[in-house]
């Protein structure tokens, strides 16, 4: 049912694509970004912050303007090529600690969305759909695929490796030691393949990506209404995913860090813990949960052992077992006082490979009160409450493959 599209992708040069593909931009410290700008000309960054040129911070519509003129300018400089007819593309991604991930590049279905075969799992905030909607309209290119995923797959498994075995079009490693093999997809045969074999899911799921699928959609409704020769075959009515097979994906928790206990003290917040949770002072000795509905706690210098008391909790559906919604049910609303997990200034998240140690020393240096550790979420609850169209709360999992932007870029 799910239809995967090749597409014509604009892309670096073989000798420029390790020094334009950079991580997004938000992910990098102002420090970084400047490192960056400063000694390297191609970076992708000089494309998204195009005020680095005039010495000033730009925001808006008029930096969305300057983003596009900065990419017309590196494809002018021919750092940026488009392939001249559709194509798929696969992409190895190994890690400095040696985790692999292969998927396929290609263009996904707007439709598919809207008719929840491209399934979801996270809510989205609307002013930041928006951005993203006027700042696509704008710039006319998408240059971060949507990460998606699909049940494993012989077929795709034996065109992968059956390719990985040719010579790749790209082969870089970044400074971050992370090391890219590039594979172009060409042969009308193999990708009569590739999509026959999409079309036969049932579903396809998106891990991360969920602000600039649903900016897609929006552009694709706007385009539309703009376009009175519409015929449903236009590059907007599309966007670009990274299509990894499930088995592929590393998904690691959220912490939580909060800055106060509410007004409670320590042992009258530890009772009414003890409402919901057994409770283990751990003291000194680090834990990190090992398995569901178990939990880490730091506070005042001690690490605890939280596990759920079963007979005071109800699990009457998908979401209800997930240990980051228990969390919320449990300990952060009733007790914390946090009803809001987008907008709360006492609340904040660390992604789990930062672990406890990190939230340890964030709560030792005096910022937070306490902190909380999960078992990471399994592929298996995701599908489900996105298959039961429920939402997880927010920073619930992070999920690698992290892509980079810059490697392929979608053009509508």
């Amino acid at each position: 049912m799910p239809i995967v599209k090749p597409f014509q992708a604009t892309r670096p040069t073989r000798d420029k694509v390790g020094l334009i593909a950079s991580k997004p931009y938000d992910t990098y410290t102002k420090a970084q970004i400047e490192a960056r700008l400063d000694n390297n000309p191609f970076s992708f960054l000089h494309i998204v912050n195009p005020g680095y040129k005039y010495n000033k911070e730009i925001s808006g519509k008029e930096r969305f303007g300057l983003v596009k003129n900065r990419f017309e300018e590196f494809k002018e400089d021919g750092s940026f090529k488009q392939d001249e007819k559709p194509c798929y593309y696969l992409h190895k991604i190994i890690y400095r600690n040696e985790i692999q991930f292969v998927g396929f590049v290609g263009a996904a279905s707007t439709e598919d969305y809207e008719k929840n075969i491209i399934r979801k799992h996270e809510d989205t905030l609307k002013e930041k759909v928006d951005i993203f909607t006027e700042y696509l309209k704008t710039v006319r290119f998408n240059a971060d695929p949507v990460l998606l995923t699909y049940p494993d797959n012989e077929v795709l498994e034996g065109i992968s490796e059956e390719l990985m075995k040719e010579r790749p079009e790209y082969e870089f490693t970044t400074t971050s030691r992370e090391t890219h093999h590039f594979w172009v997809i060409e042969k009308e045969e193999l990708q009569k393949q590739i999509e026959a074999e999409f079309k036969a899911m049932q579903h396809i799921y998106i891990a991360d990506g969920h602000h600039r699928s649903l900016s897609s959609i929006d552009l694709k409704k706007k385009l539309q209404a703009e376009n009175e020769a519409h015929t449903g075959t236009e590059a907007y009515n599309y966007f670009m995913g990274f299509f990894i097979p499930e088995s592929h994906l590393r998904i690691h928790e959220f912490n939580r860090l909060v800055k106060d206990l509410n007004g409670l003290s320590k042992d009258e917040f530890l009772i009414k813990l003890d409402e919901q949770f057994k409770i283990e002072n751990l003291k000194q000795n680090y834990y990190k949960p090992s398995k569901p509905h178990h939990f880490s706690m730091y506070l005042d210098g001690d690490f605890y052992e939280l596990n759920l008391r079963f007979r005071n909790y109800d699990f009457n559906d998908a979401l209800s077992k997930l240990d980051a919604q228990i969390l919320y049910q449990t300990i952060l609303k009733p007790i914390l006082g946090i009803e809001d997990l987008r907008n709360n200034s006492r609340l904040e998240y660390s992604q789990g490979q930062k672990d406890m140690a990190y939230v340890k020393g964030m709560i030792d240096n005096g910022e937070f009160e306490v902190g909380f550790g999960m078992y990471p979420a399994k592929i298996e609850e995701m599908k489900t409450i996105a298959d039961e169209g429920m939402k997880m709360p927010p920073k619930t999992t992070f999920i690698e493959p992290r892509l980079r932007s810059g490697i392929t870029i979608y053009e509508f």
